[in-house]
Order: structure tokens, then sequence, then C-alpha cells
């Protein structure tokens, strides 16, 4: 069996889904459940022997230690991270104590039980840590994109921290020996996704009749990933990925936030129809930029499939289109997420013009 942490939040709870569909091995399933972690989006398995939740941090060291003891996992699959940049630069010590002090003690944690492991599950055991592209900083607009090599340039709190935790990562590697691998991905979308991220916020917020708050020009440029596709890449380099190698996961799929946001509402227009007539993009709204907007990450995923046989099976033309379709089907899970508190998240970030985004829940 292998150990997941974080595996309620969003890339987490789809790897899940996604590791039962592809066969019988079972899984422990740690997460904090804090305010984007959500067993709704277990509810599929719920009952399934296969799946066992448990609510918990990564920090938690003697947790830690119970679980591996009890369940003695051939893997730990860390997603548990805070992971909203926004977020971060508002209050940054939650991202500090998740990202780096948690890390830090699963890691710890998972050292001192792969020591004690008999020699064969030993050298069978993997740590794999995830990650994200926005630690290596901003690109120009012709710059080449980000390799495995790229030089660390982290410029908001969350990227700092998730800089840091791979750091980690690697020194307890290269220190201890510890068997680990990591993963560097681009921006993902896809079902369950938390409507503070873009694409779910446009959808939400369409449906809703609200503006849809786009930060400046909108010609931020990221590279897109299905999340799907983020959760085989996962399968695979935990199958036969290097030890102490890093593999950065990208869709190909390099656009600016702007037409990001046209696509979704020319989905909307063809999938969902305004009962008024006229197009959803009538209902985009520029705000304020966020302090130390990166304006371009871009992923190099040759290296994945040059080693390991890995690529997106999803264009991005087919990834949303599947996106827009979950989310139009289910609206129940839209409305239980949008509590008052997260209401209230969106009117202090966006303000009068965006900030009322999700306070009515979406159209039928």
């Amino acid at each position: 069996m292998i150990l997941v942490t974080g595996g309620a939040g969003f890339i987490g709870s789809n790897f899940v889904l996604d590791w039962l569909a592809q066969g019988d091995e079972p899984v422990v399933n740690l997460d904090k459940l804090t305010y984007a972690g959500n067993l709704a989006n277990l509810a599929s398995v719920q009952g399934d022997t296969r799946h066992t939740f448990v609510q918990g941090d990564i920090g938690d060291t003697a947790l830690v230690e119970r679980l591996l003891a009890e369940h003695r996992p051939r893997a730990i699959v860390n997603f548990a991270a805070e992971s909203h940049v926004d977020r971060s630069i508002q209050g940054a010590e939650d991202f500090i104590v998740t990202n780096i002090v948690g890390t830090f003690r699963l890691l710890e944690a998972a050292r001192a039980y792969w020591a004690g492991l008999p020699e064969a599950e030993r050298g069978a055991f993997r740590f794999l840590h995830v990650s994200t592209d926005e630690v290596y900083g901003s690109l120009a607009p012709d710059a080449p994109a980000f390799t495995e090599s790229h030089v660390y340039e982290p410029n908001s709190p969350y990227s700092a921290s998730k800089a840091a935790s791979d750091h980690l990562v690697r020194a307890w590697h290269h220190t201890h020996g510890l068997p680990v691998l990591t993963t560097n991905c681009s921006n993902n979308y896809g079902p369950f996704h938390f409507p503070e991220k873009l694409i779910p916020l446009m959808i939400v917020n369409a449906l809703a009749g609200k503006p849809l708050p786009v930060y400046g020009d909108g010609q931020q440029v990221r590279d897109w990933l299905y999340v799907k596709d983020h959760c085989s890449a996962i399968r695979r380099v935990l199958e036969a990925g290097t030890l102490g190698e890093t593999y950065n996961v990208g869709g190909w799929n390099e656009k600016a936030n702007l037409n990001i946001v046209h696509t979704v509402c020319d989905l909307l227009d063809e999938m969902a129809p305004r009962a008024q007539g006229g197009s959803y993009r009538e209902q985009i709204t520029h705000v304020k930029d966020r302090p130390g907007h990166d304006r371009r990450y871009a992923i190099d995923a040759r290296k994945i499939e040059r080693d390991l046989g890995w690529k997106p099976a999803e264009t991005f033309d087919t990834g949303i289109r599947k996106t827009i379709a979950w989310y139009l089907a289910n609206e129940a899970w839209v409305r239980d997420v949008q509590s008052g508190g997260y209401r209230d998240w969106v009117a202090a970030q966006y303000g009068a013009q965006g900030g009322n985004a999700t306070t009515a829940q979406p159209a039928a």
C-alpha cells in the first residue's frame, strides 16, 4: 500500500481516485482538511476497503509514525501543502508551517521508518514529493522554458516555501540516502478544483452572473496541465523514476490568463448559454494586479518524456471542455464548498468589482 498526504485536496483527491481506478493497491490518505481539503471529493470511494482516510497534519510526528508502523507503506506521495499565492501574500505563516516545517517532519518520520525496514523493503521504498514550477521564478516572454536544472528564484511567500521544501527533500536524499523523487508541475486544472483559482473561479462566477475578475492586463502566461495527466505522470515517476531526480511535468499549453478566460466564456456560451442572451465575456472585469505577479511560467517536459515515456494525453481544448462539463454537472459540489468564510475571502481579495463573485449560487 501507499501513504498519500493531502489526498482530499484538488490534485491529491484526483490522484487517489485515479490510483484506485487503476488497480487494487490500497491507499492510506492523510489530510488536515483545511479549507481546500474536501471529503466530498472522495465520495465515490466511501466504503471502499482499499481507501483509509485519516484526518491529521503531516507535522504531527506521532501520528505519522503511527501510520507508518501500522500500515507499512511501500511509498509516500506528498501532496500536502498550502498552495495559493494570494493567500500567502495575505498571511505567510501557514505556508511556512505546512510547506517547510511539515515537510521536514514528514521527511524525518519517513527516514526513521525507511531505516528500520528489512533490506528488500528498504530498497523498494520511495518518497515522492509533489512541487510546482513557481519555484523557478518568472520567465521573460522569449526565454526558454524551465528545465530541471533551472536556478530557483521564487518570488512569492508560497513559491519560496515550496522551494524550501524541495531543498529539504534533496538534502535528505544526499545526506541521509532517503530514496526520494521530486516532480515540479505547471498550473493544473480539472475536476474538484477549489474555486479560488482562475479556471474554476471563472466558471462559477460566470454561471452566477457575477464579474469575472482578471488581474491587471491579463497577459500573465502559464502552462496548463489537465489534472488527470498530472496524476498519470506521478504514477509513472513513482514506478520508474531515478532516485534523487527531479521531473518537470507540463501540458505544453502556454496561454495568457485573459485567453483562458475568453475560452471559458466561449465554451459556456455554447454549453450553458446565458438566459438573458449575449456572451459571458461581457462579465469580464479587470482588477488591480497582485503584488509581485510573475509574468510567465513555462515547463520543458522533455526529460520525463525521454526518460520515462510520459507525455500528456489531453490537449487544452479537450481538457478544458471536460472541466467545464464537470462543473456544470456538479453544482451541488460547488455550492457546498462556497462557505461564508470563502465568500468573505473573495470579497477581500478582489474588492468591490469582483468581490461578490461567489455570493450567488450557480445558475441551473
